[in-house]
């Protein structure tokens, strides 16, 4: 950030739009402050600044590259969520190429945004930073390419990997379990699962090695049971121990008094879109509710709701990931997997 300039001159056109706060010289530049670190419009409502702190700028773009952040007021949501889902169709653009995602510094380029500002904003619109959501997209096409390839190393070049030791490397991070065990179904991997009682219904919670892989709602327990087998055909269902049996009642706890809390650990499996979805619920405070939309504006794709009532339909983990606090744009229940009688059920309870 440059040093403090000279005071301007009272006689500045720009210093003077600026103290009578002239909605005409929108658009013509913006005026950064040095000691807030942020930039505003000429008719911003915000407390004059001293003229010393001021700096101004042609574009919001030249701000932001200097270092400075726009105001509230200053920061329309369109704004930077078109600039962050441009940046995500670039990532795309290069996995499905099999080329390497864009560097930081390149990205932030192509937004106008210097690196600090812009890793920020693309954290808070995608729940994940620039390189970890192109792992995330890079894991989605080997998840499409595994079941159809001969071979693993097959799926690992069409997935976009350069070589396979990088993708060993991540592997387990990517799917849940090693790459040959999710082509075969789940085939090797061990799955504790116990189903009990609740005053929902029959409730069925199942752990992996990396932590809790499901949970789910309904009325008929072998219901319940047959879905997590198509779930993972191949996979090495067993009975929980006395350990798994605690953190099933913790569960059950969680689900009766959503605000105890729940503090295990998670497997979550999904896209790269389904977890952007999935993060922004985790983030809804308990008692409240959102609507389908709203997410997709949180995750900077505003044109996604359906996409994103698909992800909520998709979660496996009932309560754990909150799905049951999207409503529709009027405020009324919509569909919800375990059903809508339970959705209403958990929304009184976080609201009491």
């Amino acid at each position: 950030m440059t040093p403090p300039a000279a005071l301007p001159i009272p006689a500045d056109p720009r210093w003077t739009a600026v103290l009578a706060r002239d909605a005409r010289a929108d658009g013509r530049f913006v005026y950064a402050v040095r000691t807030t670190g942020v930039w505003c419009h000429p008719s911003s409502p915000t407390r004059r600044p001293r003229p010393g702190n001021v700096e101004f700028f042609d574009t919001p773009a030249a701000a932001e590259a200097a270092g400075y952040r726009p105001s509230r007021r200053a920061a329309p949501a369109g704004e930077h969520a078109a600039r962050i889902a441009a940046a995500c169709h670039r990532i795309e653009a290069c996995v499905q190429a099999g080329e390497p995602a864009p560097a930081l510094d390149e990205l932030a380029h192509a937004s106008g945004l210097s690196p600090f500002h812009f890793h920020r904003l693309f954290k808070a619109a995608t729940g994940l930073t620039p390189a970890a959501w192109a792992r995330a997209r890079r894991a989605d096409a080997l998840r499409q390419a595994l079941p159809r390839s001969a071979r693993v190393t097959d799926a690992v070049y069409d997935a976009g990997f350069g070589a396979p030791s990088r993708f060993y490397a991540q592997a387990d991070a990517a799917l849940g379990m090693a790459p040959g065990a999710f082509r075969a179904g789940g085939r090797g991997q061990s799955i504790r699962f116990a189903v009990g009682q609740c005053t929902l219904g029959a409730i069925l919670v199942a752990e992996s090695a990396r932590g809790i892989c499901a949970i789910a709602l309904g009325d008929d327990a072998q219901a319940l049971v047959r879905q997590l087998q198509d779930q993972f055909p191949n996979a090495q269902l067993t009975g929980g121990d006395a350990a798994f049996e605690q953190h099933v009642a913790r569960v059950i706890g969680f689900v009766e008094q959503p605000g105890l809390g729940l503090d295990l650990p998670l497997d979550v499996r999904g896209t790269a879109f389904q977890q952007r979805v999935w993060q922004a619920l985790r983030a809804v405070p308990a008692g409240q509710t959102v609507s389908y939309a709203e997410i997709a504006q949180r995750i900077g794709q505003p044109r996604a709701v359906r996409a994103v009532a698909q992800a909520c339909a998709a979660n496996a983990l009932a309560v754990a990931i909150p799905c049951h606090r999207v409503v529709r744009s009027d405020g009324a229940l919509s569909g919800y997997r375990w059903g809508v009688e339970r959705k209403a059920a958990l929304l009184v309870r976080e609201q009491a």
